[in-house]
């Protein structure tokens, strides 16, 4: 009889500790849903596109003073026109946006 009373209370503690453990027990976050796009572009904006342009006129100054200049000229418009692309790209993405909120909305 003392045997039993003692199983059950050895149970019920047992029961109360690994309730109380996997409460305290955090659970694992939610895994991202998609990969944060708008993060990624503005990192490469702010962090990597100065130092390439740097990198570029560097590279300019360098030719020019060996005296290249048509060559720097050359690879001066081409990189503005380079630029005049990527941000004709941009103003298409938001002007599309601003249309499909236009229309569906």
């Amino acid at each position: 009889m003392i045997a039993i009373e003692l199983m059950e209370t050895a149970s019920t503690g047992a029961l109360h500790l690994l309730s109380t453990l996997a409460s305290s027990i955090p659970f694992a976050a939610e895994e991202p849903k998609g990969i944060d796009t708008e993060g990624v572009v503005t990192f490469f904006a702010s962090k990597i596109a100065p130092i390439l342009l740097a990198v570029l006129g560097v590279i300019f100054i360098g030719r020019a003073s060996r005296g290249e200049i048509s060559k720097v000229l050359t690879s001066s418009a081409i990189a503005i026109v380079g630029l005049a692309f990527i941000a004709g790209a941009a103003t298409l993405f938001f002007i599309g946006d601003f249309l499909i909120n236009l229309i569906f909305e």
